[in-house]
């Protein structure tokens, strides 16, 4: 059995679909750095933080299995995969790939409705950054960045990018957020969603080429191994 009390977890009283409600959220904590390798996490014990039953936080734990980002340590519990900083580094040259061409055409398609499905996101993620709230920074975070990308209407690329986003982690999180250094990138999703509204498609794909560049730069606390596949820095 594993100690618990130093992940910051939500509780989920008021929430519905707790599987994937509890599966959303300990990806957050496994991509935010919250839930460490190595260490053995029990599903009573989160559930008890939770404040559910143990079946769907052992539910969601086996789908998180599945895909890849935590596993089973026999009769103890699961545990977060461990993954290399090369891995790292080549998952964020995918990304610098995919996301920023995708969120240009995402910008020249972009409707006032779909700036304002996104802008509450954006909010939402500054609030987290403001209140040190990684766990809820990077549900939202998650949730803005597949929507947006969901605009230029490639399912395919959108399924991949969330995969590949789940395998990243950001162990950085905590010590900007301690200090106060998270909100810069955060109010950087306030400004996509004026670049949406402006349909600015050289604007959007920048600045998304530049917040990428954050996962190994800041929010990781090291550069890219690489220079970016495009020849510029990310950062």
């Amino acid at each position: 059995m594993s100690g618990t009390g130093s992940i910051k977890l939500p509780t989920f009283a008021k929430r519905t679909s707790l599987r994937e409600q509890v599966a959303d959220a300990l990806r957050a904590a496994v991509v935010s750095g919250e839930m460490k390798p190595g260490q053995v996490y029990s599903a009573p014990a989160l559930a008890a933080r939770f404040g559910v039953s143990a079946t769907p936080v052992r539910e969601a734990m086996l789908d998180l299995s599945k895909q890849g980002l935590i596993e089973t340590v026999p009769n103890k519990g699961f545990q977060v995969t461990s993954i290399s900083d090369a891995d790292l580094d080549q998952i964020t040259e995918i990304r610098l790939l995919l996301e920023p061409p995708a969120a240009s055409i995402a910008a020249r398609r972009a409707t006032d409705a779909d700036v304002v499905r996104l802008r509450p996101l954006a909010q939402e993620i500054v609030e987290s950054a403001a209140r040190g709230d990684l766990i809820s920074y990077v549900e939202a975070d998650r949730a803005f960045h597949g929507q947006l990308l969901t605009i230029g209407g490639n399912r395919q690329l959108v399924d991949i990018v969330s995969e590949l986003r789940s395998r990243t982690r950001l162990y950085g999180l905590s010590g900007l957020a301690e200090r106060g250094l998270l909100d810069t990138t955060a109010r950087e999703h306030l400004t996509m969603c004026d670049h949406l509204g402006r349909n600015d498609a050289d604007a959007l794909r920048t600045l998304m080429h530049t917040h990428i560049g954050h996962v190994r730069h800041e929010w990781a606390g090291k550069a890219l191994a690489h220079h970016a596949v495009d020849g510029n820095s990310p950062a």
